[in-house]
């Protein structure tokens, strides 16, 4: 027998027993289980007394009875109170007696939340659209270029995108501030990575030339020794270079992967790779707006035990990020959980209200849907059926896919519903994402 309390909100204790003999029945077939092969000094496998199996090994073979018949119970008492657990329960023993005929205990744990999604129609979503022009093909093409730039010496005073070596002194009150001062420093004018009164007087200066001038740094500047304050800096030129491009020819081709060098085909392979980025941008970005807009129509308590579980994932996810960077992270360190609770929220709240909208409205992915995106994202390679056998042939991969169609399912039931206004966004709008 077993009864259910409702502690406050959707908090929910469990009180219910467990009868004594079942768990001395099971300690005991476990224990002639594990005599078959257990080495104890002075009798040969298989030949041990019960009594000394218990002994050796009767505390531990208990505890691991007892906490699978808590698991066993625990999930029968769930199913008969029809309860939908969310996380994990807290299990408390109640019997202190280890002779008594019942076991009692209790598990404190949570249930899942009621969902209530509102009208969509009464939100108003941009939807953003994008079209592909031979100008953003263009402009694709000419950042490839400054990314394979060479530098050659020139006699000619340093101009825009041109790379200088620079020896410079910076002074706060006569005395050379820490950072302020380098030797042979490399920079490319218009780059960005010095300060635009720092770039602008060194424009027009030759190899060889020294000059003097004061700048004020800006008042929100990472330094905070000379953030707001005025300094002096005296600036020698060693070397300007100017910035050749490679020219869009076979060369150019190749190095971009064309093994022919073909021109024309590096354009297409150029198209068709912005179209796909650009396209997965759109998606995302829509998919945000919806996604939005649900949270904003949708009501729900957050299951604490849910909460606290992703915001412990996120946390340790974004460790391996960091080390997959580069950064070392000590033994044992851990971010505080706290940092990720308005994100693990909002990711949490989504969950819920994606599954409730799924099956009420038959937003599950198709197999007919899964098939085609699959299609659709092998097509990007050189070999598409290799790439589709290879989802094929992993479960979790292919369910991946269908969580990705579900999502554009739910999309397309959302924006069905709302208020939309479409908008044409650019490329570098997109990209700068």
């Amino acid at each position: 027998m077993s009864n259910v309390e409702t502690l406050g909100g959707l908090q929910r204790r469990l009180n219910a027993s467990i009868p004594q003999q079942l768990i001395r029945g099971e300690v005991e077939n476990r224990l002639k289980r594990l005599g078959r092969t257990a080495k104890v000094h002075g009798f040969r496998p298989g030949k041990v007394p019960l009594k000394v199996l218990e002994q050796q090994y009767g505390v531990s073979v208990h505890q691991e009875v007892l906490g699978d018949n808590l698991q066993r119970s625990f999930a029968e008492a769930t199913v008969a109170n029809k309860l939908q657990v969310a996380g994990y329960p807290q299990f408390e023993l109640k019997t202190t007696d280890i002779n008594a005929p019942q076991i009692e205990y209790s598990a404190t744990f949570e249930v899942y939340p009621e969902v209530v999604i509102g009208d969509t129609g009464t939100e108003s979503i941009i939807r953003v659209t994008f079209s592909l022009s031979e100008a953003d093909v263009e402009d694709t093409i000419k950042t490839l270029r400054k990314q394979r730039t060479v530098y050659k010496k020139t006699d000619s005073a340093a101009g825009g995108d041109d790379q200088v070596r620079i020896d410079f002194s910076g002074k706060l009150n006569g005395i050379v501030f820490e950072g302020g001062e380098a030797k042979d420093f490399a920079v490319v004018l218009g780059a960005g990575r010095m300060l635009p009164d720092f770039e602008n007087a060194i424009v027009g200066m030759k190899a060889g030339e020294t000059k003097s001038f004061d700048m004020t740094f800006p008042a929100d500047y990472h330094g905070k020794d000379v953030a707001g304050k005025q300094v002096t800096f005296t600036v020698t030129v060693n070397l300007v270079e100017a910035a050749h491009l490679p020219e869009v020819d076979s060369e150019f081709a190749k190095a971009l992967g064309v093994e022919d060098g073909d021109v024309d085909k590096l354009k297409q392979e150029i198209r068709d790779n912005i179209g796909r980025e650009a396209q997965r941008r759109v998606k995302v970005r829509n998919k945000d707006a919806a996604m939005d807009a649900l949270l904003k129509v949708s009501q729900l308590e957050v299951p604490k035990s849910l909460l606290e579980s992703e915001s412990q994932r996120l946390m340790e996810q974004s460790l391996k990020d960091m080390e997959s960077r580069g950064v070392k992270i000590p033994k044992g360190v851990k971010l505080p959980t706290d940092m990720f609770a308005e994100r693990a929220s909002k990711r949490v709240k989504l969950g819920l209200i994606l599954a409730e909208l799924v099956n009420k409205h038959d937003l599950h992915a198709k197999p007919d849907q899964v098939e085609a995106m699959v299609q659709e994202y092998a097509r990007s390679f050189e070999h598409p059926a290799e790439v589709v056998s290879w989802y094929r042939a992993e479960t979790a991969r292919m369910r991946e896919v269908e969580n990705l169609v579900l999502e554009e399912n739910v999309v397309a039931w959302v924006m069905a519903g709302a208020k939309v206004t479409d908008q044409l966004v650019k490329l570098n709008e997109l990209m700068g994402d």
